[in-house]
């Protein structure tokens, strides 16, 4: 209801990829000075961030060696974050696909959050007045939960009511946020964003790409 979102909006970044298609852990890569891990965090100061994240780089082979590349990774992490606001949420189970990533920080959100804007770690061009805006346009409605779109591509960030938390958690197989999204599309508020702004970060060519148009101003 509308009577009960005065409560804080939680920010849940996912970052548990293994950045397969990079093939060095792509929370760590510089741009505009700083790491994409710090650069997504720091522009998000909507409230609590909730940082779901247990990046390994690639793939390992052994449950030993995924361990020990994970633990490497959980501190550089923790050392990229340090005087930002934020809750680190480790997913131990972040080969078995983004679900559970959502799971995990949904989970961490805290009591008092009337809402949760869920992120993905690799989008550099999402901005701080881009979270706002969907935290008022939920405040301002009665949405269960708010998307973006870019042309027409739906994608994050993507604002979830508390109300649809047991469903985020729930999430199993092949799921994702984006399956909430579609069973409740007739309730849902749509903002539009430049397609520009959708450009990810996956294989090393993005990377010039990106920290090109980033050093232009873009």
């Amino acid at each position: 209801m509308k009577g009960d979102r005065s409560g804080r909006i939680a920010g849940v970044l996912l970052a548990a990829g293994t950045s397969s298609r990079m093939g060095r852990n792509k929370l760590f890569l510089p741009l505009g000075g700083i790491s994409v891990l710090r650069r997504a965090v720091a522009s998000a100061p909507v409230a609590a961030s909730s940082a779901s994240r247990s990046s390994s780089g690639r793939a390992p082979a052994s449950r030993r060696s995924r361990r020990a590349c994970a633990a490497a990774s959980v501190a550089r992490a923790a050392a990229e974050l340090e005087g930002l606001t934020c809750i680190p949420v480790i997913n131990e189970e972040y080969a078995r696909g983004m679900n559970t990533s959502v799971r995990a920080g949904i989970s961490a959100v805290p009591d008092d959050a009337s809402g949760a804007v869920v992120m993905l770690a690799d989008m550099p061009f999402v901005t701080a007045g881009m979270l706002r805006t969907l935290v008022e346009r939920y405040r301002s409605s009665e949405t269960p939960v708010v998307v973006s779109t870019y042309g027409d591509v739906l994608a994050p960030p993507i604002l979830y009511g508390r109300a649809l938390f047991p469903e985020l958690r729930a999430l199993d197989g092949d799921g994702c946020g984006k399956r909430v999204v579609k069973a409740h599309h007739a309730e849902a508020v749509e903002v539009a964003w430049d397609p520009a702004a959708l450009a990810d970060l996956d294989v090393p060519d993005d990377v010039e790409r990106v920290r090109t148009r980033i050093e232009g101003g873009a």
